[in-house]
């Protein structure tokens, strides 16, 4: 037999004198984006058209404040009311009873297929459909009724629009959450002694939030957002008051650079408590 070998077994490579490989593409890429983020940042700065000190008279304006404070009240009513309802709804669809399933069904279906934008028109014009609004016994007497204008104006018809759409696209989101958990902590749970609704919300609902938390999140962004649309049947939102004050100073670019700074703001903040979230629901996966 040969001697023995001191020194590295010959066409091995020596981890301890290896070095990083050299990312020719990498290095290009990045002097890429950081000439175009300087770029970027030189236009904003030197681009008088941004009107920056305007944007910063308006930023705190009391109207545009007010707006703001409506936008995030129709977002955490229609949030509430849509989430609680998309949960009924979500329970329906996975019933047994066929004609709810099919009911809940039917409301998911017709709700997201329609445009927020034609629903929130269509609920504030339904005085041309239904001139008035009665209480009653169906076909048969009515104990009192209301001109329906009277009853649906911005506000209400802004939050049945947006709580009908929010409800249907909830509905989905928790019925994928239900539909994660395991089968066997539902006979479990009854097996215990629970009854079904407490099964459903002590324990499937409970463990389904893992689930339901992070889409939950980016819908509830997503409406924040979609409260913009609420302008267009003149309910006073943030879009709205920023459309006023620049339909009267025409300083058009430089008041939706704040609508978007605030949208932008609450967005981040928002994103912040969904991650605090998602990591508190998620302690016993971990």
């Amino acid at each position: 037999m040969s001697g023995t070998v001191s020194g590295p077994v010959s066409g091995l490579a020596d981890v301890a004198a290896a070095r990083p490989r050299v990312r020719p593409l990498r290095w290009l890429a990045g002097a890429v984006l950081l000439v175009l983020a300087a770029q970027l940042g030189w236009f904003l700065v030197s681009n008088p058209r941004f009107e920056w000190p305007v944007v910063a008279e308006y930023l705190l304006d009391p109207n545009i404040l007010a707006g703001l404070g409506v936008s995030l009240l129709l977002t955490v009513i229609a949030m509430t009311l849509g989430g609680g309802l998309g949960v009924l709804l979500a329970a329906g669809r996975l019933s047994g009873f066929k004609p709810v399933a099919w009911a809940c069904g039917g409301y998911v279906a017709f709700f997201r297929g329609i445009p927020p934008l034609v629903q929130l028109i269509f609920w504030f014009n339904l005085g041309y459909l239904l001139p008035r609004i009665s209480l009653g016994i169906p076909f048969g007497p009515t104990f009192a009724s209301w001109p329906t204008n009277t009853v649906i104006g911005s506000l209400t018809a802004a939050l049945l629009g947006l709580t009908l759409h929010e409800a249907a696209y909830m509905a989905e989101i928790v019925r994928a959450g239900i539909l994660a958990v395991d089968g066997g902590q539902r006979d479990a749970a009854r097996a215990m002694g629970f009854t079904a609704r407490q099964s459903f919300v002590k324990v499937v609902l409970l463990q389904a939030m893992r689930v339901i938390i992070p889409p939950t999140g980016s819908q509830f962004i997503s409406l924040l957002k979609g409260t913009s649309l609420v302008s267009v049947i003149a309910m006073a939102d943030l879009l709205y008051s920023v459309q006023v004050i620049y339909n009267r100073t025409y300083q058009i670019v430089p008041l939706l650079i704040v609508a978007c700074a605030w949208y932008l703001a609450v967005v981040t903040v928002l994103s912040l408590g969904q991650r605090r979230l998602e990591r508190h629901f998620g302690r016993g996966r971990r």
